[in-house]
């Protein structure tokens, strides 16, 4: 078995022969902590003389820029056979040029030989590495100002439509008072109505910036028009029944159109006089999508109904199934009848 001179000397032909090859910054030092050896990239890295080394402690490398005292302790520790402590990051400030910031690793290549120890420092410069970093942070915090920024304007813009859709509303509940035309009246509580179904979609969405989740959504919306559209005289109740899914803000603004003017009209029409009954939203996922029905137990209609001339909650529902990439379905529910979206493609849900 080699004794303890002839591992030292192999180990540092090793050593040297790693040196020679390596594209590292790598330093290899005696027991007295002096310089050994180094690589062609230690030198040409940092713009350091060979001769100006060889044979020289860390702190009189340079102009004593490299007397950093951890790395001195990580060098100490390592030729006295101390545990390996690992990665050490510092930095390098040298006169006249930009700091580096660097990653530092101390091994003991020579064991149990305090005499002939030999320990390598590697070097990595990290500096352009930081530097992202740091730009990557500034950049996320650019954003979160801008995000927070564009909240507090969305959220003034809402207040301003909410405002407005409120006087709309007004002005034409009241011109319906005011007008002597039972016809012209009625065209303006339904104008009215549907002044107020788009304000309650847009009161809902004003505290939402991305997804919005599907039953909670409708379950509130069916909840403000209960509250609105049934005297507490009338034993009539909305149900709200939906599988768990999300749909962008885009999507829930349109499927909250087509529930209210669907629930509207059902509560205006399936249920003539005292009648009571049940308005029944469900919304439901699978494949190739979602399928979005309102459903009363009414007096039912023909499906034709939908489809009457000039009528406007025809043009409304059609026209916002269209931009939700799904197709109008009529059924009788036996009683009442059943009105459902169903998507065609699976882009919501």
């Amino acid at each position: 078995m080699p004794d303890i001179a002839t591992r030292a000397t192999t180990a540092t032909s090793l050593a040297r022969a790693l040196l020679e090859t390596s594209h590292l910054p790598l330093v290899l030092f005696d027991s007295d902590l002096r310089v050994v050896s180094a690589t062609r990239s230690f030198f040409t890295v940092f713009d350091l003389d060979p001769d100006a080394v060889q044979g020289r402690l860390l702190s009189q490398i340079g102009d004593g820029e490299w007397d950093i005292p951890q790395v001195r302790l990580l060098l100490e520790n390592a030729v006295l056979g101390g545990e390996p402590l690992g990665d050490y990051e510092t930095e390098l400030s040298r006169k006249d040029k930009d700091a580096r910031q660097l990653v530092v690793n101390v091994q003991n290549i020579v064991y149990d030989d305090k005499i002939n120890a030999r320990v390598l420092l590697t070097l990595n410069d990290v500096t352009d590495v930081r530097r992202i970093e740091q730009l990557n942070v500034t950049l996320l915090l650019e954003k979160d100002a801008l995000l927070h920024e564009r909240e507090i304007l969305l959220q003034e813009m809402q207040h301003r439509v909410a405002n407005s859709l409120q006087i709309i509303a007004s002005v034409l509940l009241l011109k319906a008072r005011t007008v002597k035309s039972e016809e012209t009246r009625l065209h303006l509580r339904d104008a009215h109505d549907r002044v107020m179904s788009v304000a309650a979609v847009q009161q809902l969405l004003q505290a939402t910036l991305g997804d919005v989740e599907v039953g909670p959504y409708l379950t509130k919306l069916c909840d403000s028009l209960a509250a609105s559209m049934i005297r507490d005289s009338r034993p009539l109740t909305i149900a709200v029944e939906a599988e768990l899914a999300t749909v962008t803000s885009h999507e829930a603004v349109s499927l909250g159109l087509i529930v209210t003017e669907l629930v509207i009209n059902a509560l205006k029409h399936a249920f003539p006089g005292d009648r009571g009954g049940t308005v029944r939203v469900s919304y439901t996922v699978g494949s190739p999508g979602w399928t979005l029905s309102v459903t009363d137990n009414g007096v039912g209609r023909p499906p034709a109904s939908l489809k009457r001339k000039n009528g406007l909650g025809t043009v409304i529902v059609e026209s916002l199934a269209k931009q939700l990439d799904a197709r109008v379905v009529l059924e009788d529910a036996h009683p009442g009848a059943r009105i459902s979206l169903m998507s065609i493609s699976a882009h919501t849900g």
